[in-house]
């Protein structure tokens, strides 16, 4: 680990208030790549969310087959690996269900196009 992060951590572990110790202290928390992926992973959820919104004829069926199973993969890699971690389960939850529900809306909009173009 680099000098200017062991600096930082050692700073920071003087003023992290008792209660905030067990978080602070645990094997995935701030101090671990294991908390901080998570937290940025949050950012795919909310597109995810913001593109619910897009017209289903803009979705990209590859992409949200794609991001639907990376989601589900690492919710179940999250729970088997130690120390266990929600917080990866957690977000990667969300990232498959939205996924998954964009995965079915541009299907069933490919689907609907098929039957109206052979009529």
């Amino acid at each position: 680990m680099s000098a200017l992060y062991r600096t930082t951590i050692s700073a920071l572990d003087k003023i992290v208030p008792a209660k905030l110790q067990p978080l602070w202290q645990h094997p995935a928390g701030p101090k671990t790549v294991f908390f901080w992926a998570p937290a940025f992973k949050w950012s795919l959820v909310i597109a995810g969310i913001s593109d619910l919104q897009r017209p289903v004829d803009q979705l990209s069926v590859a992409q949200s087959a794609s991001l639907a199973a990376t989601g589900v993969i690492w919710s179940r890699y999250s729970l088997v690996i130690i120390p266990k971690n929600y917080s990866l389960f957690s977000v990667n939850l969300f990232v498959a269900v939205t996924q998954l529900y964009q995965l079915y809306r541009a299907i069933s909009y490919h689907r609907n196009l098929q039957e109206k173009n052979a009529q």
